[in-house]
């Protein structure tokens, strides 16, 4: 095992000792050596010599004649308004490209940014209606995701609605413009990412939604809107934005730059879009699923066979081929860039060898026919040729990183080392479309540890690490001077070893969180590690990062969508017991043993939930004959109980037995709050 970290310290450590013993007495008396004299501010700082040649050699190692992307980027445009921003009912800007009409201002990129992350944001800064192919069409640029449209004999089929009502509102309004207005037959969904559902009630009510309980036939001819997606597709909805929706809500604050400005300096594209929108996030609960590869429907006379794609960037996922149209919708597992195995906000890690085989699948199932495959991020390829080998080589992007990373792991190397080991051969490294704008191949690769071989590098030493607080305060007790390492830092910072930098920084500041000069050097190191990014992830979280080391945690002032609470009333009552679990102290009901019933007349249900010691099991299609208390109430009045909401439990819940429990459980849905985000520290402790 080759472990560079520990050695790289340890030598630290003797140069610091015998710098400290040495000029012990110096130091105290030549405070003109002292870490406050580094010249260290608040301000954003210019690219520095080392990052503006990093960033002017992508020049060099990319062919920027080859234009077929920004060219696809802008094929078929219908019309784009000349100003695009966006705005809620109260009047706040919730999308924006005006924002970032700053790309005009450059022929090539400033030093401050690299030039093949600005490739992408520039294609990305392409927006308004365009033309797939005559009967598909796609507003792009109006959200993070695509919304697309194919004409049926009478109206519309609407792939994938955006995040935010107000951006698929303002996209159908761009449609009806210029196509004109016809109803929408059906909404389908590629995914449970909340960019690709959470806007539908900008397009359609919930009264105009079918009844589930109908055939998809029945559906489609009592004039009410199927909502078809895959199978699987509502828990995972559900599941990803609740059960770890506080954490992730944070992480991505740093992910998608919601903290930062547009700017040279600041936010640039995501490989994906230009980021989040702000709006309102809604949910209908699906009408029909998808269960199987081949499952073909028609609807409005437009024919449609699915592939179905699960464990792939989606746990639910599907692509659609369009034979009369001989066109593939590829949802989002091929986007113009490398995508993530894992991806910083969190989420399940994904399988990167699934990934592959289902686009060779698709190759094998529609490859001699494809002439467009259109998706739910970026632009179409159109070109047979073209087509295959995008998807040839996304494929063998995905592929390579997973068998490489098994390669690595089967010679004994860890997750890190693996991560600063692994590159794409050249010949797809170097590929536009593969490029790693959103996702990394290092990152990836340690996503493929992760899925074999878990957290643990199989180093006892690393068997129950000390938390990272205890370990900075012992790390700067043996490095004695701080000052004098700061010193070297800034050295180091000056030779433009930025990374080295931030570590040894930030490990001074989870040690002592007022030490204003580690602060705001590892900043400034992590400021130059953003500007020489490619992935617009990366830049985000290294610039969110030097923001709040400068200014402290920014997370008020935030600018997240908002959710109505739809998607939260969707939940199951097994995940509402499930999420109780979650809020629950329980350090705080360690010496409690009770048993409650629950019925749910609505629902038609039946559920026992055991406090055991603090813990929340759940029975379910079961009751307890001996129960210390009974509930019967409607399902969506156990928020009431997450909420400790006591006037509502008192209406709507029906309560026999000791009610004592019932208040004793609400009042200990308490470690996470159940409305709003958590404020919690990122790159200090």
């Amino acid at each position: 095992m080759k472990k560079t970290f520990s050695f790289i310290l340890a030598a630290i450590l003797l140069c610091t000792a015998c710098t400290s013993n040495s000029n012990k007495e110096t130091a105290a008396v030549d405070e003109t050596n002292s870490a406050a004299e580094l010249n260290l501010t608040t301000e954003a700082k210019p690219a520095s010599e080392y990052t503006a040649k990093a960033n002017a050699d992508m020049y060099t190692l990319l062919d920027f004649d080859d234009t077929q992307e920004s060219e696809f980027a802008v094929r078929g445009l219908i019309d784009a308004p000349e100003i695009l921003e966006l705005t809620n009912a109260d009047g706040n800007i919730v999308w924006s490209q005006e924002a970032y009409s700053f790309l005009d201002d450059y022929e090539e990129a400033p030093e401050t940014a690299n030039p093949s992350l600005w490739e992408n944001t520039k294609n990305n800064h392409a927006y308004g209606l365009f033309e797939v192919c005559e009967g598909i069409y796609q507003v792009r640029g109006y959200d993070m995701a695509n919304l697309t449209v194919v004409k049926g004999n009478t109206g519309w089929i609407v792939f994938d609605p955006l995040m935010s009502s107000e951006c698929s509102q303002a996209a159908m309004q761009l449609i009806e413009k210029n196509l004109g207005t016809y109803p929408i037959k059906a909404v389908i969904i590629s995914h449970p990412h909340v960019d690709h559902f959470g806007g539908i009630l900008g397009i359609m009510t919930d009264d105009e939604k079918a009844d589930a309980n109908l055939s998809l036939e029945e559906q489609l001819a009592s004039d009410k809107i199927p909502i078809i997606v895959p199978q699987g597709f509502a828990e995972h909805a559900i599941a990803e934005n609740v059960y770890a929706g506080k954490a992730m809500g944070r992480r991505a604050n740093y992910q998608y730059g919601v903290l930062l400005e547009p700017g040279v300096t600041g936010k640039l594209a995501q490989g994906i879009g230009m980021g989040q929108s702000t709006g309102t996030v809604s949910y209908l609960a699906p009408t029909f699923e998808i269960k199987n590869t081949g499952e073909c429907i028609t609807i409005d006379g437009v024919e449609m066979e699915f592939q179905m794609t699960p464990g792939t960037e989606a746990p639910a996922e599907m692509n659609t081929w369009f034979p009369q149209y001989n066109a593939l919708w590829v949802a989002e597992n091929c986007t113009a860039t490398l995508h993530n195995l894992y991806t910083l906000r969190g989420a399940q890690i994904r399988d990167g060898a699934a990934w592959a085989s289902y686009i060779t699948e698709a190759i094998t199932r529609y490859g001699t026919q494809v002439e467009i495959t259109f998706q739910s991020h970026n632009w179409p390829h159109w070109g047979n040729e073209i087509v295959n080998d995008y998807l040839t080589n996304t494929a063998a992007v995905y592929k390579f990183i997973n068998d490489q990373t098994l390669t690595y792991i089967n010679q004994g190397y860890t997750s890190d080392e693996i991560s600063n080991m692994i590159e794409l051969p050249e010949g797809l490294a170097k590929i536009w479309y593969t490029r790693q704008y959103y996702g990394t191949v290092a990152h990836n690769s340690k996503a493929v540890y992760q899925k074999y071989m878990g957290w643990y590098d199989a180093n006892p030493v690393n068997l129950n690490p000390l938390a990272p607080t205890e370990s900075a305060k012992k790390w700067v007790e043996y490095l004695g001077d701080v000052d004098e390492v700061l010193r070297m830092a800034k050295a180091d910072y000056d030779a433009g070893n930025y990374q080295w930098v931030a570590e040894v920084t930030n490990t001074i500041v989870f040690a002592d969180p007022e030490n204003q000069d580690a602060r705001l050097l590892c900043a400034d190191a992590l400021e130059q590690l953003g500007y020489q990014a490619e992935s617009g992830p990366w830049r985000n979280a290294y610039l969110s990062a030097a923001l709040e080391l400068r200014n402290g945690n920014s997370t008020e002032s935030a600018k997240n969508a908002k959710n109505d609470g739809s998607l939260v009333l969707e939940m199951t009552a097994s995940m509402m017991f499930d999420y109780m679990g979650i809020l629950l102290d329980k350090q705080a009901l360690a010496d409690e043993d009770f048993i409650v019933n629950f019925t749910l007349p609505d629902v038609n249900e039946q559920h026992m939930l055991r406090i055991k010691n603090g813990v929340l099991l759940v029975y379910q299609n079961t009751q307890s004959d001996s129960a210390d208390v009974s509930i019967t109430c409607p399902k969506n009045a156990l928020f009431y109980i997450i909420t400790n909401d006591q006037e509502n439990i008192e209406k709507a819940l029906k309560i026999e037995g000791n009610k004592e429990l019932v208040t004793l459980l609400a009042e200990h849905m308490n470690q996470v709050p159940a409305v709003g985000p958590i404020p919690f520290n990122i790159i200090e402790p």
